[in-house]
């Protein structure tokens, strides 16, 4: 888990945001992949977890061999160049202003979701570990997580803050955020496929991550009538 807690002002809920597929119009583990040289096997393991033929845990372990011998640094700077969708630094100062606290809970390896709390100033992030010997990756995972596992990192965070469930908000995309939309108070399906559209309150599609923010508004609207 990454830490990026800040000072919080007149603390009304949290919103949790997924990375693949919701931050980034595809898939982060798939731009690395192509950097570090796997692309195929990761493409393969990542159709066989969206068919359900394959669990979270087995794909990271295929994954993860491709990052052997890599440095923290060099996939740093690879995460430079990762595609994200637009308004993404606008909807997390948006969300702090109106007392929200921004966190991540995405599968996505956990060098990703810290380079993106320390670019947007997310609180934290959730995601598989991979492990470093020497300074280098050495194609093992470290920690693993599913959906459960991200589910239960955002209802502890809450916790953490005092935070009711009904007062956090879960943006995500896919069969993923399930476990996580129905314990949240405001599952939004941000160009999502069909499961998560099923599963949402709020279904929304746009190239720009400020789209969220009208049903974020109401609903905090929604919480001041109660």
């Amino acid at each position: 888990m990454i830490d990026h807690t800040g000072p919080q002002r007149a603390m009304r809920g949290m919103v949790f945001f997924d990375v693949d597929g919701t931050l980034t119009p595809g898939s982060s583990g798939q731009h690395l992949a192509e950097l570090l040289g796997h692309a195929e096997a990761c493409r393969e393991v990542e159709a066989a977890y969206d068919a359900g033929t394959m669990t979270n845990q087995e794909a990271s372990i295929v994954d993860a061999r491709g990052w052997a011998g890599r440095t923290p640094a060099e996939v740093r700077g690879f995460l430079t160049t990762l595609p994200l969708v637009d308004g993404i630094e606008e909807t997390v100062a948006w969300c702090r202003a109106h007392g929200l606290v921004p966190a991540l809970a995405t599968l996505a390896w956990d060098a990703t979701g810290a380079y993106l709390c320390e670019r947007y100033g997310f609180d934290r992030a959730c995601g598989p570990r991979l492990e470093v010997l020497d300074g280098r990756y050495i194609g093992t995972v470290a920690e693993h997580l599913d959906e459960q596992g991200k589910r239960d990192y955002a209802l502890a965070l809450a916790a953490e803050y005092g935070v009711p469930m009904d007062r956090c908000a879960a943006i995500g995309d896919s069969r993923s955020d399930l476990p996580l939309f129905a314990v949240a108070g405001l599952p939004i399906a941000f160009n999502a496929g069909p499961a998560a559209r099923s599963a949402a309150r709020v279904v929304v599609d746009s190239g720009d991550l400020r789209a969220v923010l009208d049903p974020l508004r109401v609903w905090l609207d929604g919480q001041q009538d109660r």
